[in-house]
């Protein structure tokens, strides 16, 4: 996410690149660092896997602060601009915002949607349930999963630069939070399909309101307010682990399908 916000705001700021070619370049270098990141990664699984990607959340954004075309701490601004005129002058920027990043979710989608049902998706479904058996049966192993972590940090660049169009490009905006809060979203909504994806998402989105809420009935204090979205999402996080593992996507999936 990272490396597709910084690379979109640098091309904004020196090439004054329109809006949406700097979301290509986001999500294409974002892509590019993944094919290169994969070919190492591939060799690795499971709990390796994860501390190689997490080593990389922690890294990247520290990396940042050595070099000044970043501009340190502070950041880089990145912006969407000003809404067109003919929207009117109750379009405001927030809904500006909504509409591009709406936008880019669908056509996103649209293409994970047809990529999963493709050959390429049955190959990796394949890996997931039997790495060894998919081996056996002349899947590339290696080049398969190199190709789902390019794809996976391209969607991911793509959404490093949603998220900083509506903040800022800097360290603090891409740290060990932000990477905590992905896992347990994947986690809490499962893996194995788009909609669950979609679930985590508004799961995650929705934990800081509901804990507004809640804090304010209890008081309100700073200490609630702090530690109240963390409590209910460890609490969700146990809860999803114990009684829906892959998700409860997944859980509604073999649902029908044992009805059927």
């Amino acid at each position: 996410m990272a490396i597709g916000a910084y690379s979109a705001a640098l091309t904004q700021i020196h090439w004054h690149l329109p809006l949406f070619v700097t979301f290509i370049v986001g999500t294409f270098s974002a892509a590019l660092a993944g094919a290169i990141l994969g070919g190492g990664a591939a060799r690795l699984s499971g709990p390796y896997l994860a501390g190689a990607t997490l080593a990389l959340a922690v890294g990247l954004p520290t990396l940042a602060n050595q070099f000044t075309i970043f501009n340190g701490e502070t950041g880089l601004d990145y912006t969407a601009g000003t809404p067109p005129t003919w929207f009117g002058e109750s379009f405001t920027l927030y809904k500006w915002f909504f509409w591009i990043a709406l936008i880019n979710v669908m056509l996103m989608m649209f293409f994970l949607r047809n990529i999963t049902s493709s050959r390429y998706g049955r190959t990796w479904k394949a890996l997931r349930g039997n790495p060894v058996a998919a081996q056996l049966s002349g899947i590339q192993v290696g080049g398969s999963k190199v190709l789902a972590f390019t794809i996976s940090a391209g969607v991911a660049g793509l959404a490093g630069t949603l998220l900083g169009m509506i903040g800022f490009v800097g360290p603090t905006g891409f740290g060990l939070g932000l990477s905590f809060a992905l896992v347990t979203g994947a986690v809490l909504s499962g893996v194995t399909s788009l909609a669950g994806s979609m679930l985590g998402a508004v799961v995650l989105v929705a934990i800081p309101e509901l804990a507004s809420v809640v804090a304010h009935r209890l008081g309100d204090t700073e200490r609630v307010t702090s530690n109240l979205p963390g409590l209910i999402m460890s609490t969700l996080l146990i809860l999803t682990v114990l009684f829906t593992p892959n998700g409860p996507a997944e859980q509604i999936r073999k649902h029908k399908a044992r009805k059927q």
